[in-house]
């Protein structure tokens, strides 16, 4: 009686392994499972890249348009040369705070815009250079003041390619740094530093010797110095 009860138990726990072996209702969520951190993590990777070439774009076009703009700027007269004020300078930094305040420009970054001019030598020279944004970044080709006197300083950008203004005009150099926040929790970018430049010749005959200090960029209005790290517009 006792083997039979035994046969009966040991062919009935056969009977429920056997089911189980043949039952494939729940693979598809077990591969699922095993799938979906490597299909997520791939997408959000995926989105990351985008992301990081989209503000790529967006950091080389305002670069771009800030140097544009800075071409342009003084005030507007038929007598005498176009004459660039402070305020000129302070207000194309908030052009550039308007064009970027989809990846907080100033907040994230720093925009740079000197101008390059001949000193009385023939040389090159940064006649001023106007500074905003809090990220602590410093020019990489110069400061205001170099190569007031002499024929040294090679001009501004990369070794071997820098640029140069002609006698009697100046280029408007602009350089953008920015700091790269992630959109997903993969962030495999963060913190990257995106950095671009831009140079525009001044597009109409410009004052070059005014100014108190002689560099053509007259007082008058608020100064963009840049000693100061700061997003907000100076005062």
């Amino acid at each position: 009686m006792m083997m039979a009860a035994q046969a009966s138990t040991v062919k009935r726990r056969r009977g429920l392994l056997g089911r189980l072996a043949r039952n494939r209702s729940g693979v598809a969520m077990i591969e699922f499972a095993f799938a979906m951190p490597i299909v997520l993590t791939a997408g959000l990777m995926g989105a990351e890249t985008a992301f990081l070439v989209v503000t790529h774009m967006q950091v080389s076009q305002l670069a771009m348009q800030v140097a544009d703009n800075a071409s342009r700027v003084g005030d507007d007269t038929m007598l005498s040369a176009r004459k660039v004020y402070e305020r000129d300078i302070a207000e194309t930094l908030i052009g550039a705070e308007k064009l970027g305040e989809g990846i907080s420009i100033f907040e994230q970054g720093r925009v740079i815009i000197s101008s390059l001019q001949r000193n009385a030598q023939g040389g090159q020279w940064i006649a001023w250079q106007r500074c905003r944004g809090a990220k602590v970044y410093n020019s990489a080709y110069g400061r205001e003041g170099d190569g007031k006197t002499g024929t040294g300083f090679p001009g501004m950008g990369e070794p071997g390619r820098q640029v140069t203004a002609a006698p009697g005009t100046a280029v408007m150099f602009v350089e953008v740094a920015y700091d790269y926040r992630s959109l997903t929790p993969v962030n495999i970018f963060e913190g990257k530093t995106l950095t671009y430049t831009a140079a525009f010749n001044v597009r109409d005959n410009r004052d070059l010797t005014g100014g108190p200090d002689g560099n053509g960029l007259y007082t008058g209005g608020p100064v963009a110095r840049c000693n100061v790290y700061s997003a907000a517009r100076p005062t």
